[in-house]
Order: C-alpha cells, then structure tokens, then sequence
C-alpha cells in the first residue's frame, strides 16, 4: 500500500506517522494505517529501523518499518491525498524520504529471504 502525501514533501510514500508520547510503537504503527488508509492492520514483524539523519528533508527522524497484513481496500485519510494498492513493477520510482530503499529491502526480504543489511553500506 501506498499513499500520496497531502502534505510536503509531496509525492508517493509508504504509509506511516510519528509516535505520540506515552505510545508503543506498535500501537503508533497501527494508528497511522487507520488514520491514512482506513485500514486495521495485523502486524506480523519488524522489517528494519532506518535512521540516515538525511532521510527526510524537514527534520532528523527514525522509521521503524513493520509488516502488515490487511482485509480491505485502502481508502485515503489523514495526511494522504491518494491510497492505493500498487504491484511492485508499478511503483513510482522516486518515494519520498528513503521509501524506494524500504520498499526495495521489502522485495528482497519477500522474494529472496534477504533481510536488510546494516553497517557500513548504510550510506549508499
């Protein structure tokens, strides 16, 4: 699933938000697909933390991404103008923030069981 933001950066984005104090960030992850796709999420498991300081133009923030499964069809909310499922090969190009190398990490988890790999390929 993904939205196209309402808000700058504007563009397509995986879905997702900030955690509000005193929430898990479960609890933070499944709000943030209500409030921008409608949809009730079941989280099966942590795919990766990404925290590149230049990841998101307007401030020094952490993405810990999870997956999800879903019965429904996204409807747009929130911050999203746009919620859409998309198959891989029809996913735009150029994500906001680092969304294209999450998406990417995703594929490779889901079609080769290669989780994310961290150190000092971080950068690239």
């Amino acid at each position: 699933v993904l939205i196209e933001r309402h808000n700058e950066p504007l563009g397509w984005a995986l879905p997702g938000g900030f955690v509000d104090y005193g929430e898990s960030v479960e609890a933070a992850a499944r709000r943030e697909a209500q409030e921008e796709t409608g949809l009730a999420i079941t989280l099966i498991e942590q795919l990766a933390t990404y925290s590149d300081p230049a990841r998101d133009p307007r401030k020094h923030t952490i993405s810990i991404v999870f997956l999800a499964t879903a019965i429904a069809d996204p409807v747009a909310g929130d911050d999203a103008k746009t919620a859409a499922i998309v198959n891989p090969w029809q996913a735009p190009q150029d994500l906001c923030f680092d969304h294209d190398r999450i998406l990417r990490d995703y594929w490779n988890y889901r079609f080769y069981g290669q989780r994310p790999r961290f150190g000092s390929d971080l950068e690239q």
